[in-house]
């Protein structure tokens, strides 16, 4: 039996979600990303996954078109990891997406031509979710960091 829910969308969340992004420098170890995620966060459709009383993982969703969506980013804090968080964040997304008409849902990681463990593990995540990588980007970010481009069909 689960001991946590899901709440949302929500706006302005940033103030919760920046210490869960800060509490995972694996993942989100570059400064101003972070400080580019927190100010994307306050304007932006978010989902809060709570547990044991506390908000402990999130996500942000950015819509480009009536037809499309992005997982700008989502943050769990990993003591919570493995424990269907990510998944029902990413389920309640794509539902309330869906009720709004959105045929796609995207996210962008790390692509495996930069080895990281981390992202290997993110990348499973997503493929068991069904997404399917689209696109690399090599510069997307910068050269150190390519982008890989996963995408979902949410019919």
């Amino acid at each position: 039996m689960k001991d946590w829910a899901v709440q949302g969308p929500l706006l302005n969340q940033s103030a919760v979600c920046e210490p869960i992004l800060r509490s995972l420098p694996l993942w989100f170890g570059i400064e101003e990303a972070v400080v580019e995620y927190v100010r994307a966060i306050e304007h932006l459709p978010t989902f809060l996954a709570a547990a044991d009383g506390r908000i402990v993982g999130f996500i942000s969703l950015k819509e480009h078109f009536a037809e499309s969506a992005e997982i700008l980013v989502m943050g769990i804090r990993i003591e919570h990891h493995r424990q269907g968080l990510g998944r029902a964040l990413v389920e309640r997304a794509a539902e309330w997406l869906r009720s709004r008409g959105t045929e796609y849902l995207q996210v962008k990681t790390l692509s495996p031509a930069r080895p990281n463990e981390e992202y290997a593990r993110t990348r499973a995540f997503y493929r068991a979710l069904g997404f399917r990588p689209l696109e690399e980007f090599p510069l997307f970010w910068d050269e150190a960091n390519p982008c890989l481009q996963m995408v979902k069909a949410l019919r």
